[in-house]
């Protein structure tokens, strides 16, 4: 009988993040729900269990050292492994917001969750990544981050983004790397477009589901081993840098 895989998805109490532990546990997954705050956290992992999902919480500030390598000892703990890696907790910062209004505070803020918590978060999980037979890291960038969509003219990309996008394409380049990293290993490393997704993160403006902008991460944790890395990708195929 085969090993039951075993995943953490960041920021997954709610909205995409919870929709894709939901779709890797409806696959038969263990899923760590990666959450910072307690009551949500507990919650979601409730939900989950509810659903038949084999869900279990591991408290997580993506933003802070000390939680991130209690996560890997938590994980390490209850497997000894983890074969996907889901970042997925980000946050928006104002939007829209032009660069000439963006404070060093707050594009510090926003690259701290979405950027260098994502490094952070990696780096302490790639032991226990490099034990698993078929290692998957997802990251959650965004069309907005494309420099070439941004750079098109006449494309319809929400407005400008002082913080939040250059975040997001300061992501996909850190993907880039992993990936010529890992070249040669069993990790495949991504980077995945959900699209306008109703969350909190718009004021849930978005004009799809957590369901559906879950689709894409689902499918890139979930690689067959002559999957692609080092790419962008949403549901209809390859998103351009």
């Amino acid at each position: 009988m085969s090993e039951q895989s075993i995943a953490l998805v960041t920021g997954a109490n709610k909205g995409i993040g919870y929709a894709i532990a939901a779709g890797l546990g409806a696959r038969g997954w263990s899923v760590g729900i990666g959450a910072r705050d307690e009551q949500r956290r507990a919650d979601a992992v409730a939900k989950l269990r509810a659903a038949g999902v084999d869900a279990f919480g591991v408290p997580l500030d993506v933003t802070d050292d000390a939680s991130v390598t209690a996560a890997a000892a938590l994980l390490e703990d209850r497997a000894g492994r983890l074969d996907a890696l889901v970042n997925n907790a980000g946050i928006a910062g104002a939007w829209p917001e032009t660069p000439s209004a963006v404070t060093p505070e707050s594009l510090r803020a926003v690259v701290e969750t979405n950027v260098i918590g994502v490094v952070r978060v990696t780096n302490a999980m790639l032991p226990l990544l490099r034990r698993s037979a078929h290692p998957r890291i997802v990251n959650q960038s965004s069309h907005v981050a494309s420099l070439t969509l941004q750079s098109t003219p006449g494309a319809d990309l929400g407005g400008t983004s002082g913080a939040y996008a250059p975040s997001k394409t300061f992501l996909n380049a850190v993907t880039i790397q992993y990936a010529k990293e890992l070249a040669g290993t069993a990790v495949k490393v991504n980077g995945a477009c959900p699209g306008y997704v109703a969350t909190d993160l718009n004021g849930f403006h978005g004009t799809s589901t957590p369901a559906d902008g879950a689709g894409i991460a689902l499918r890139l944790a979930t690689l067959p081993d002559d999957g692609p890395t080092g790419g962008l990708f949403d549901d209809a195929g390859t998103v351009p840098w």
